[in-house]
């Protein structure tokens, strides 16, 4: 997302909006808070519940010295941003001590060893056991003897549980080995097999995992996994849409079982490439807090259908008039918003699980006060103007989208409209038609014949995913230009 940060700079914050007239100057020059500082100030002026947190409130502080022993009390700068600047309802807000590594995570940029994998508790116990979704193509793991489906129960001959498996799984150690096991009928036994994986500095994972046209009794079906909204890609994914154009595909469906989010611009693409190029249909609408919706022109809150990418190229557009989407608890932010952006205009059928409830966008925010017309908002342009001091990012909910007609209130999640959880112990291949989701989708499009059986023989209860454990989890950013003009 090296592009994005960049389109920001349309944004004319100044004066009222920088600082208020009531709220702090500047601490101690003396005291040892300038990352609390940076945080408390890019949290009051953008933070999407600002005016509901007592400690980011303009007065909240009648001298310099009140606000400087603040910022003094909580030293840690994690604990300082959690417990003291969040609201309450905030579940996806994070941080960084490093700006370099977050920026890069948010372009599909990261140290892994390229295996995708969730993590379940079994049988009312606190050991944790591991099952493999997928493998990132070129990574390590791709060249190792391991593949979706399988389990481990172990790394380094150490059993995973709650308290361990942070340390083991997602330390700073760039090797380490996994302890394979079997399941049948819901007993999981070691099997002796152990396969060692590294961790590799800058792996890319292209998120156009599979695009495949399927022949459904003659129907031409687009399967399409997606992995993550990374707009380093969009071209990748205008280009599969061509195919299916050229294909002649009729259905299209949508795996984002996995997919966590990333940025709003590439979800209006593809919902785009899905329904239409339509750019006077309303696809979403920004929502910002009390402090910023005073001075935005509504007409820039607005995003509407696009024509082309950002590179120009013209969108590839299905322009179907349903789409099956394949989804689980692991489907959140801007996979969540093709969902509700394209709910108001054609039939969205979801199969799986209730997806995650993460409705709000955020920013990246960095030690840049200075930055004319965004005060805060990294630019990979301005790094040499970014406090040298201090690396710390944050990266906070500033605002939702709403749909076209006003919706945004799915904190709960999106419920599926054909409930089907993957099973443990038959996962299927990714992109058969005989993996149980994509085989449940195009039941529900061929409609004839016999019925298959979805019985659901081991549920999987996610307790978290590798995936939660990279910068870019399921955040949702926003990368448009914005034009806030005073009144």
């Amino acid at each position: 997302m090296k592009k994005f940060y960049a389109l920001l700079l349309g944004l004319l914050l100044i004066v009222s909006c920088s600082k208020s007239d009531d709220g702090p100057g500047g601490p101690d020059p003396n005291a040892d808070v300038t990352v609390q500082d940076f945080m408390w100030k890019a949290m009051n002026l953008w933070y999407f519940w600002q005016s509901d947190v007592a400690n980011l409130a303009d007065d909240r502080f009648s001298t310099d010295q009140e606000y400087t022993n603040f910022l003094a009390a909580t030293s840690d700068p994690s604990d300082f941003f959690f417990d003291q600047l969040l609201f309450n309802e905030d579940r996806f807000s994070f941080l960084n001590s490093d700006y370099t590594e977050l920026t890069q995570n948010l372009s599909g940029i990261s140290r892994s060893n390229g295996l995708e994998f969730g993590l379940f508790l079994f049988q009312d116990s606190d050991d944790l056991f591991g099952y493999v979704r997928y493998i990132i193509p070129n990574s390590d793991a791709s060249t190792k003897d391991i593949s979706r489906g399988e389990l481990f129960t172990g790394v380094d001959g150490q059993s995973l549980n709650i308290d361990n498996y942070r340390d083991l799984l997602f330390g700073d150690n760039a090797t380490y080995t996994l302890n394979m096991a079997d399941i049948s009928d819901g007993v999981i036994s070691a099997n002796g097999k152990s396969v060692e994986l590294t961790k590799q500095e800058g792996l890319s994972e292209n998120p156009v995992f599979i695009a495949n046209t399927l022949d459904v009794n003659g129907q031409k079906v687009g399967y399409l996994m997606y992995n993550g909204f990374t707009n380093e890609y969009d071209e990748d994914l205008n280009a599969a849409f061509g195919t299916f154009k050229t294909e002649g595909v009729t259905d299209l469906v949508l795996d984002l079982r996995y997919n966590g989010g990333g940025s709003v611009n590439t979800s209006r693409i593809l919902a785009s490439m899905i329904y239409g190029t339509f750019t006077d249909q309303l696809y979403i609408k920004q929502r910002w807090n009390e402090k910023l919706l005073d001075v935005f022109d509504p007409e820039d809150l607005k995003d509407y259908f696009a024509a082309n990418t950002n590179a120009g190229t013209p969108i590839n557009s299905l322009n179907l008039s349903r789409v099956f989407v394949l989804v689980t608890n692991s489907s959140a932010s801007a996979s969540e918003l093709v969902i509700n952006g394209l709910n108001p205009y054609i039939d969205v059928i979801l199969i799986g699980e209730t997806t995650r409830g993460k409705n709000e966008f955020s920013l990246t925010m960095v030690d840049d006060p200075s930055r004319e017309g965004a005060p805060y908002i990294y630019s990979s342009s301005r790094e040499s103007q970014i406090n040298p001091d201090n690396s710390w990012a944050i990266q906070p909910l500033v605002g939702r989208n709403e749909n076209s007609v006003g919706f945004s209130d799915y904190t709960d999640g999106f419920s599926p409209t054909i409930m089907l959880q993957e099973d443990l112990e038959n996962l299927g291949t990714l992109g058969d038609p005989n993996e149980p989701l994509l085989a449940r989708a195009l039941q529900e499009i061929d409609g004839a014949g016999a019925k298959r059986d979805f019985t659901v023989g081991t549920p999987i209860e996610l307790y978290t995913s590798s995936r939660m454990f990279q910068p870019i989890k399921d955040n949702m950013i926003l990368d448009k230009p914005l034009n806030i003009k005073f009144k």
